[in-house]
């Protein structure tokens, strides 16, 4: 726990939490919302270029996006005009994302998400399209998010069902070197 890294991360998840008590859509909402953001890329980064990356900084950063991600889909939902077909399509990448996750814990006996591409690319866009919630027409947006995270959960998925060991900095079903027999 004794790393910069960590501790921001940790930060995210009480910076997160701050957010159910604050108006949504808010100045306070969207500078809440940023740190959070910024929180997110800095604690890899830090981790990394300190070389103090840890097994337990593995589980906090996709535990704070987890948090993030559920509290603002009950934030945001009253704002967002959703429809029946994207509802559906946002629980079934949960489905996926959860039967991920179980594969991991009954594979591995650990909780553990994977930094891949498309995971990262997903992250941005969800982050973007909040910002973006009041501006523009969100549709288009919608269905572009809808299909990456789709493509995302479900590599992740194939993934962990195909691999021997949980390396969670993976980046992408695609890299042959990435499998070991």
């Amino acid at each position: 726990m004794k790393t910069l890294a960590n501790y921001i991360s940790i930060a995210r998840i009480f910076l997160v939490l701050t957010l159910v008590l604050i108006k949504p859509l808010s100045t306070a909402f969207f500078v809440v919302y940023i740190l959070c953001g910024i929180s997110d890329i800095f604690d890899g980064y830090i981790a990394r270029k300190t070389e103090t990356t840890s097994k337990l900084g593995e589980k906090l950063d996709p535990a704070a996006d987890l948090i993030m991600v559920l509290i603002l889909f009950f934030i945001l939902y009253p704002f967002i005009n959703i429809t029946v077909q994207i509802f559906v399509w946002i629980v079934i990448i949960g489905i996926i994302r959860v039967a991920s996750m179980i594969t991991v814990f009954v594979k591995f006996k650990t909780f553990g998400v994977l930094h891949t591409l498309g995971n990262k690319i997903t992250g941005l866009m969800l982050f973007v399209f909040t910002l973006l919630l009041t501006t523009i027409k969100l549709d288009v947006l919608m269905y572009a998010l809808c299909i990456i995270a789709n493509i995302s959960a479900i590599e992740e998925f194939v993934i962990h069902l195909l691999s021997n060991e949980l390396r969670t900095n993976r980046k992408s079903l695609f890299r042959v070197l990435d499998f070991k027999a």
